[in-house]
């Protein structure tokens, strides 16, 4: 366990401001904690509305500025290691193993691959994000101009993952282009998932190797929604094995699903290409596949 030094988390009032108190306006848009959790952290001095500390009584408006004043606390304990891929003066790309999370976040806030990298690289921002559990490639920019330029330009990077899935695949090659919205889930009202009226999205998912029970699938991932392979992969019928929160056809399990930020399954950001900020000379970057994702020569 590690504690942190606490966190400000700042929020923008919404549209709806004016139909809540504070503490109900918290608990509707912040479902982690209920609206006692929040009025008692009104009563603790933690929330801030508009630079005054706030007594909860207050009328609200959109566009205000509230602030969470998070005191310390205990953060689950992570992988504290990362391996550099690249490194330049304007860019950082690091192999990040499964169990770290990229960014604060989901009650992490020290145990995180931002802080261990700021450590050592305190100018880096990370151009995108992998879940906690998904290990291999994050490129880091260390200049909000090279931060930019990756971000307009980040749907030209050539992007390739490994995973595990449940089953043996039937064909070698899948196109697959399910729309990806939301979808409703027991703890937290609303989560990603494959939805007809969802938005668009496309993965290219190639069979490397078919096992007993499973397939090690190639993923080329060309449009970036949110647990997107996850979501492709189950769609086709081929879930993450230990995957605990998607199902067959890419929805949330029907009994029990897990939260998006639980582990037990194996995908990999194993390759990307792209053309560097600076120089305009294409950089392919390489993250060595973990041994479960490795071809173990017992094909079937």
């Amino acid at each position: 366990m590690t504690t942190n030094d606490g966190y400000c988390y700042r929020h923008v009032l919404q549209s709806d401001a004016a139909e809540y108190s504070i503490a109900s306006y918290m608990a509707a848009h912040f479902s982690h904690s209920s609206e006692s959790q929040w009025s008692e952290r009104l009563r603790d001095g933690q929330i801030v509305l508009n630079d005054q500390i706030a007594s909860g009584s207050e009328r609200l408006h959109a566009g205000q500025v509230l602030l969470w004043n998070r005191p310390a606390w205990h953060e689950c304990s992570t992988p504290q290691q990362y391996s550099i891929i690249y490194s330049d003066k304007h860019i950082l790309a690091v192999d990040k193993p499964s169990g770290l999370p990229t960014i604060p976040g989901g009650g992490y806030f020290a145990n995180t691959l931002l802080n261990l990298v700021r450590l050592s690289f305190p100018e880096a921002r990370p151009v995108h994000r992998l879940g906690r559990a998904t290990s291999g490639i994050v490129l880091f920019a260390l200049s909000p101009m090279v931060a930019s330029d990756l971000s307009k330009n980040w749907q030209q990077v050539h992007k390739v993952y490994q995973a595990l899935a449940d089953g043996i695949a039937l064909h070698n090659d899948y196109d697959v282009r399910s729309p990806i919205g939301t979808c409703d889930h027991p703890r937290l009202g609303k989560v990603f998932a494959s939805n007809p009226n969802g938005k668009q999205s496309r993965s290219v998912a190639r069979v490397l190797e078919r096992r007993e029970a499973s397939t090690v699938f190639e993923v080329d991932l060309h449009t970036g929604r949110p647990h997107q392979i996850r979501i492709h992969l189950a769609f086709i019928g081929h879930p993450l094995v230990g995957d605990p929160l998607y199902d067959v056809g890419g929805i949330p399990k029907n009994e029990n699903p897990g939260l998006p930020g639980d582990g037990g399954y194996h995908l990999h950001a194993k390759r990307l290409v792209l053309l560097h900020p600076m120089t305009g000379l294409v950089l392919e970057l390489i993250a060595p596949v973990p041994a479960v994702l490795q071809k173990s020569g017992r094909l079937i």
